[in-house]
Order: C-alpha cells, then sequence, then structure tokens
C-alpha cells in the first residue's frame, strides 16, 4: 500500500495520493489551493497513474485545484450534492471575499465530468475500496473515506475536516452545525476501532485510540454531550 500526502497551499491543507503500490493506479484526495504541481511530483515519484478525484467536502483549501488536476489526468472527481455549489461559488461557502492576492491564479468550476458522493457508497477504484460516510457539521456535505485494514496497514480512514489530532473542524462558515458536527463524531469516528490510522484535512495523522483517549470533542461525543454542540471552540480548517 502507498498513501503519500502533503500540505499544500495558504491553508497547509493535506492532499493524499493512494495507491496498491507504486507503479500503479491511484486515487487523488481533496487537491487543494496550490496543489497540481505537488500532485504531478509525486505522481512522477511513485510512477503513479490517477483514476479519480476524491472530496471530502467542497470548501476552497480542498478543493482549488480540483479542475486542473481533472484535466490534467481525464479523470472524474466526486463530491457530496450538498457541497457540490461550492465548487463553482467558493466565496458564497465560506461567507467571505477569500482575497485573489492570497490565493493567486484560481480556476473555479466543476470538472467535466462529476460524480456525486452518498452515504454508505462502497467506491471501488484504483484496486482500492473506499467507504463513503456522510458527516455533516464542518459543511453539510462533508465525508469521510474508510479503507479496510490490509495485510501491510492497518484500517485508514481519512477525515477531512471532520476530526484533527486533538479538535475538530470549525462550524462557524455558511452550512457548519456545532451540533451536527458532534453527532457526525459519535456516528462516524466513535465505532472505529482504535488502530485505525486518521489522516485529516490539516494537521499530522492519529489514532482513534489515541483521539478517543485525548481529543476533548471525541471525549464529549464518547460521554453523549452532543446536544448544545462542544463547549470548547473548535479552530481547525478554513
Amino acid at each position: 500500500m502507498l498513501i503519500a500526502g502533503f500540505p499544500a497551499g495558504a491553508w497547509g491543507t493535506n492532499c493524499y495520493l493512494v495507491a496498491p503500490a507504486a507503479g500503479e493506479e491511484c486515487v487523488i484526495i481533496d487537491p487543494g489551493h496550490q496543489a497540481a504541481e505537488g500532485v504531478a511530483e509525486t505522481v512522477a515519484k511513485h510512477r503513479l497513474k490517477p483514476v479519480a478525484v476524491v472530496l471530502t467536502h467542497g470548501h476552497i483549501d480542498h478543493v482549488a485545484s480540483v479542475v486542473p488536476v481533472c484535466g490534467a489526468h481525464d479523470v472524474p472527481a466526486w463530491i457530496h450534492p450538498d457541497d457540490r455549489y461550492m465548487l463553482k461559488d467558493p466565496e458564497k461557502a465560506i461567507g467571505m471575499a477569500f482575497g485573489q492576492q492570497l490565493m493567486g491564479e484560481l480556476t473555479v468550476g466543476e470538472p467535466d465530468d462529476l460524480k456525486e458522493l452518498s452515504d454508505g457508497a462502497k467506491l471501488e477504484l484504483a484496486g482500492l475500496q473506499l467507504t463513503v460516510a456522510h458527516a455533516p457539521g464542518h459543511t453539510k456535505g462533508s465525508v469521510t473515506f474508510r479503507m479496510p485494514e490490509r495485510e501491510d496497514i492497518p484500517p485508514v480512514f481519512f477525515s477531512g475536516d471532520l476530526l484533527f489530532a486533538g479538535s475538530i473542524g470549525r462550524t462557524d462558515l455558511p452550512g457548519g452545525d456545532s451540533d451536527e458536527i458532534m453527532r457526525s463524531l459519535s456516528r462516524v469516528c466513535l465505532p472505529l476501532d482504535d488502530e485505525t490510522v486518521v489522516l485529516s484535512g490539516h494537521g499530522p495523522q492519529t489514532t482513534i485510540g489515541r483521539e478517543r483517549a485525548t481529543n476533548p470533542f471525541l471525549r464529549e461525543a464518547a460521554a453523549g454531550l452532543s446536544e448544545g454542540g462542544p463547549t470548547a471552540t473548535p479552530r481547525r480548517g478554513i
């Protein structure tokens, strides 16, 4: 199994390329702001052939490079329908002007082939199986992707901006909901095995076991304190 990730752009958003091994087909997860060059370098380094782009949600820091990346490799992208509008109108999605100077050159819009994700779907791509879980709270269309345990690695959970090492995604932007993100943590994260590796949209990797023991938000969710939102204020993600 090959999982190559790098932080991209102004917000350091993690972009991942996942393949059964070097020299094989791969899936690209969240090619965000200024990620196209990093994708191209990673593809060349590991001799990969991209077959799809999958998006955890529609915020500009996660999707800014989806059009050029899909175009360069002639591949489809997948996004939840509730976040699809963000591809064409990123400023509306975050409730503020993101600033052309900060973002630099930006291509907004949908790639030529855009498919929609649904809760519980199992995507069979590049010899991999990605199980989709709809996890609203950060945005209405936030999703996660889970890969089963293999001989060489434990289960892997691409959490997007739902769960980070020590924190969770912010809920103060359009479509965010603090009660909803706590319910998503309870429904999507808590049932996972402790050894599950968490690869999030920002920051370092962690495990479900570590977050279950130390993350104050996941501990609140485990204690059934989901109504009324988290007692602390999450600050990660755009």
